[in-house]
C-alpha cells in the first residue's frame, strides 16, 4: 500500500475511531452503574414494601 494512501486513510478514520473508543469507554462506566442499580432494585422494593406493612 502506498504511504500517502496509508496517511489518508489514518487521517480520515482516526479521529472517528478516537471518538468512538473514547464514548465507549466513558458509556462502560455508565453502562456499570446502571446495571449495579437494576440489581438492586428488588432488594429495595422489598424493603419498601416491608415499611409499608409496618
Amino acid at each position: 500500500m502506498d504511504y500517502l494512501v496509508f496517511i489518508q486513510l489514518l487521517g480520515n478514520f482516526g479521529f472517528p475511531i478516537a471518538v468512538t473508543m473514547f464514548l465507549l469507554v466513558k458509556f462502560d462506566k455508565k453502562l456499570d452503574k446502571l446495571e449495579e442499580a437494576v440489581y438492586s432494585l428488588p432488594q429495595s422494593s422489598h424493603k419498601l414494601k416491608e415499611k409499608k406493612k409496618s
